[in-house]
């Protein structure tokens, strides 16, 4: 059966015809989209008026989530900011350190279990003068209890005497570079990176499978996707196991699962050949709700955690350089087994270093095996000055930047970790549509909330939490921002022939909203309401979930 639905205006994003009045809709693609006349040409039709006075406009594409979000909203809130759970409630930010134990002590005596883990997540100390969680902070809630926090950036994490104890690094003069000592020549409790964190995050309820989400941590997050508007999400550092994927295939599967998730495979574990084996396998496996065979890079680490690899000068207030996650050598190689297999790579790079390492590793490989509309692209990006980006459009490459980083950290990287200069640069939309590098933007959820129409909001107006204007000079429009959360994501996931647009073919996946975005003052985009979403002609109700 076709259906047309009508609404107060439609933005198509298709430059053929842009503003149109009417979809129609048959199994579950767009069969055309016009006014009644030239619909019914496609022959009888059922007309649904339900959106007669909504927007309706391609669902918006988020090119960097991590669907273990989900998950995480089992766990304490300890964030700074006020969030919005899967179920529509809002939790209250904690502002101090002394609020977080607070807070892990009323959860704690809620644990009936003496040996189970408290583990709580969004911590991010930059905010409370950027004074360090010690073990010692957290041993005030429980010296028996294993305790863990997961840092905001999720790439630091802070636990007790207990859980270091349990995995087997209480004791003095360790020498790594993730693992700071005190005074006493003990660890701190603060864990930087992959190499630090995995051996005690067993421990504290963070194992590495959590980053693959469960079932329903899976369902959770496709509600957070139609608060959102998102049809179509990436699920950017999977670990992608055989049991964890069976479980994306039925989720994914089930008739009423709201979004189509992209999982890409984390390089992490594993040989360049062993991870291209894999998920030239794994593509195998894919479905229209969830498209496996793609790979994630690690670079390094979190430029407010102060693990990112910067150029020289280095961090503003003389924190000693990042980590590196993975070495050069290791991304070459993956590099060309990946352009040799035909298989896209994305690379987070934060901090300007490791943008720089990723595209000299990239055109060597292209230089040994040339891959046309590769699509290999940089995410976060966050530090990269003109003439990289002149380097990635020469590279063809493709670039998602982290807009969502103005409003949440921008007053500290101005002060703090890189300075007023670099601040006024970072995640440059509007050197990147100047340099005609393809460029998407994101939230990196649960780092920051998922929202594509506040990540808009974001690069059009790169307002800091304090409320400044930090980088006039890279804003880039209103009809830019809607481009990057929709065309531009789908294109960095080689996925532009399916999504991002209102085409006749393309899947019936809309962002249904209040308002027209277009018609908004800029201040106000963050605000437009999103009353729900189609996703393949199956309509969901953001109140009604």
């Amino acid at each position: 059966m076709t259906i047309v639905y009508s609404a107060k205006k439609i933005i198509t994003m298709n430059p053929s015809r842009p503003i149109t009045t009417h979809v129609a809709v048959r199994d579950g693609k767009i069969l055309g989209t016009g006014d009644l006349d030239e619909l019914h040409k496609w022959g009888e039709f059922e007309l649904d008026n339900s959106f007669e006075n909504k927007i309706i406009m391609p669902g918006f594409v988020e090119g960097h989530a991590h669907t273990m979000e989900g998950t995480l909203w089992r766990y304490v809130y300890c964030g700074f900011f006020d969030r919005t759970d899967p179920d529509g409630n809002t939790w209250e930010g904690a502002k101090s350190i002394d609020t977080v134990v607070e807070r892990l002590i009323k959860a704690d005596k809620k644990i009936k279990d003496p040996n189970a883990p408290l583990s709580g997540w969004q911590l991010d100390p930059i905010y409370m003068n950027n004074k360090r969680v010690s073990r010692k902070d957290l041993d005030k809630v429980s010296e028996t209890r294993p305790i863990g926090i997961l840092h905001a950036s999720g790439h630091i994490m802070n636990v007790n005497s207990k859980a270091l104890e349990l995995g087997g690094l209480m004791k003095a003069g360790i020498n790594h570079p993730g693992i700071p000592l005190g005074k006493d020549g003990y660890p701190t409790g603060e864990l930087y990176g992959p190499d630090a964190m995995t051996p005690i995050g067993i421990h504290v309820g963070f194992n590495r499978s959590m980053t693959d989400s469960d079932k329903d941590g899976l369902v959770a997050f496709g509600k957070l996707c139609v608060r959102t508007g998102v049809t179509t999400v990436t699920d950017l550092a999977a670990r992608l196991t055989e049991e964890g994927v069976e479980a994306m295939l039925q989720i994914t599967g089930e008739k009423n699962y709201p979004t189509r998730v992209v999982p890409l495979k984390v390089f992490l574990g594993a040989t360049p050949k062993e991870t291209i084996e894999l998920v030239k396998s794994l593509k195998k496996k894919s479905t229209d709700r969830l498209r496996l065979g793609r790979i994630k890079a690690v670079a390094d680490g979190s430029i407010q955690g102060f693990s990112a690899r910067m150029r020289w000068p280095g961090y503003h207030n003389g924190a000693p350089n990042g980590l590196w996650y993975t070495a050069p050598d290791q991304l070459s190689e993956l590099y060309e087994l990946a352009l040799v297999a035909g298989i896209q790579v994305h690379t987070h790079t934060n901090g300007d270093e490791a943008t720089e390492m990723a595209l000299d590793m990239l055109e060597g490989a292209l230089k040994k095996h040339a891959s046309p509309d590769h699509r290999f692209t940089l995410q976060h990006c966050q530090l990269a000055d003109a003439a990289q980006f002149r380097r990635m459009k020469k590279l063809e490459m493709c670039v998602n930047l982290f807009a969502n980083h103005h409003y949440y950290w921008g007053d500290e990287h101005y002060k703090l970790t890189v300075g007023p200069d670099r601040a006024l640069r970072m995640n440059a939309c509007k050197t990147a549509l100047n340099t005609g590098v393809p460029m998407a933007i994101h939230s990196d959820a649960p780092v920051t909330p998922l929202g594509p129409l506040f990540t808009a909001w974001c690069a059009v107006n790169r307002l800091t939490a304090s409320g400044r204007v930090q980088g006039e000079a890279e804003r880039i429009t209103i009809e830019d921002a809607m481009y990057a959360i929709t065309l531009g994501a789908a294109y960095t996931l080689h996925m532009d022939g399916e999504v991002g647009s209102l085409e006749t073919g393309k899947s019936a996946d809309f962002a249904i909203l209040e308002e027209d975005p277009y018609l908004c003052a800029p201040d106000e985009l963050k605000n437009v309401e999103v009353w729900g979403t189609m996703q393949g002609g199956r309509i969901f109700d953001a109140k009604n979930l």
